[in-house]
């Protein structure tokens, strides 16, 4: 059945569900555009998360996915599934306990695996696709391996099944060598970030722009995700803790300041994981900012539509010249 989902998309690019960042406009611009857009709905609650699968299906007929991270309780699931959510992926833990529950309602699911058992665990629970995560992604990063190390083993544990490759992508020349490496598609993230659909914060979509590609995987921002290493652009927040020492939770330099305000006027505090949103004010540089390992090849702020055109002229020219 995942095998029609892949023919009906017109490229084999598709965007990250980059938590806050990844609203149902980028969603349904890509997948309009003939990629696979997504959506993030961990921390959505049950009605705004069933509105915007519906926005996005009001939009396009064509397939997207909504992504859980099981770190927390996919609170919204049901409310996504009864929206008619057609693919469900699930991050960052076991999600057996949900599996039943996607299939009963006809949607179609994949697992991110980041080594060779994780992929056999997922293939025997029944996945119809597996998310490859390198660790050169942006975001919360799952992995502690090279994408380009682990995208061969991964496809050969797959035995057949669809795998997809994310982590530092952000140009046609890196999906033409994940496709050339087995991949059925390329997922990219922080490239999608930097776009006009995007609800990142305009400061930080020029920071994306400007960057000369300076990413730490950290554990820096560890506001509301304990445990969990993530990968960011360096700035001040990152720069004054390293040189603190890194000192734990309790001992961070300017610990407690607020850094912004969110549209709602909610503060924002030093070292929080919350990414800037389109409508925050404050020092933005200061706050979280996810980026993956491509962001270097990342120059402008196109639309989804024309980012997803690009990628593919630039993938076919690259496979052409091989």
């Amino acid at each position: 059945m995942f095998q029609s989902v892949l023919a009906a998309l017109r490229y084999p690019i598709w965007q990250a569900p980059t938590a806050s960042l990844a609203g149902p406009e980028l969603a349904a611009a890509v997948s309009k555009a003939g990629g696979m857009g997504s959506m993030a709905l961990t921390w959505t609650t049950p009605e705004v998360a069933a509105e915007q699968v519906r926005q996005v299906r009001n939009q396009t007929e064509n397939p997207f996915f909504v992504n859980f991270a099981l770190a927390f309780p996919p609170l919204a699931l049901d409310a996504t599934l009864e929206a008619g959510a057609p693919i469900v992926s699930f991050s960052w833990g076991d999600p057996e306990p949900y599996l039943a529950k996607v299939r009963a309602a006809g949607a179609m699911v994949g697992i991110q695996v980041t080594n060779v058992a994780g992929a056999h665990r997922a293939i025997a629970q029944g996945a119809d696709f597996l998310i490859c995560q390198g660790v050169e992604a942006g975001g919360h990063v799952q992995s502690n391996t090279s994408l380009w190390e682990l995208l061969p083993r991964i496809v050969e544990a797959a035995d057949g099944a669809p795998v997809m490759a994310a982590g530092g992508i952000a140009r046609g020349r890196e999906i033409a060598k994940v496709l050339s490496l087995g991949a059925k598609g390329a997922i990219l993230g922080t490239r999608f970030v930097a776009t006009q659909e995007s609800r990142a914060h305009i400061d930080y979509k020029r920071q994306l722009v400007e960057t000369a590609g300076a990413t730490a995987l950290t554990v820096c921002f560890e506001g509301g995700w304990p445990y969990s290493a993530h990968r960011v652009l360096r700035n001040s927040t990152l720069e004054a803790w390293e040189a603190a020492g890194s000192p734990v939770i309790g001992s961070r330099p300017g610990e407690g300041e607020t850094v912004a305000t969110t549209a709602d006027s909610e503060a924002i505090f030093r070292y929080e994981d919350t990414a800037p949103r389109a409508g925050y004010t404050g020092n933005i540089e200061a706050m979280c900012l996810y980026a993956g390992t491509g962001c270097s090849a990342i120059a402008d702020i196109p639309s989804a539509g024309e980012l997803v055109e690009r990628l593919w002229r630039e993938c076919s020219e690259e496979r052409g010249s091989a």
